[in-house]
């Protein structure tokens, strides 16, 4: 059974950091599926946040280039997202993404709340 496993979510105020992991299990290994952060707010559809190729390449939306980095750790089949400098309009579910051949699988999600 493939499960993809969120933690590090919570509250965090403005101008602060934040890390979200994924542990994937199953036949799921993050060195040879695409893994990706998306989020959605409550009204706007879900969106890509940034993603990992089994090459290493990464991908990341224009509106958080510069504060967030995706990375994993293969030997624990974790992908991260490190999360800085966050604003009001990150808060949302995230969601953690594995593109493995011809599936695609999604973890529960965890909410990020950014607020003072």
């Amino acid at each position: 059974q493939v499960q993809l496993v969120e933690s590090g979510g919570g509250l965090v105020q403005p101008g602060g950091s934040l890390r979200l992991s994924c542990a994937a299990s199953g036949s799921i290994f993050t060195f040879n599926a695409i893994m990706g952060w998306y989020r959605q707010a409550p009204g706007n559809k879900r969106e890509l946040v940034a993603s990992i190729t089994p090459g290493g390449s990464t991908n990341y939306a224009d509106s958080v280039k510069g504060r967030f980095t995706i990375s994993r750790d293969i030997t624990k089949n974790t992908v991260f997202l490190q999360m800085n400098s966050v604003k009001a309009e990150d808060t949302a579910v995230y969601y953690c993404n594995a593109q493995y051949g011809l599936e695609n699988y999604w973890g529960q999600g965890t909410q990020v709340t950014v607020s003072s």
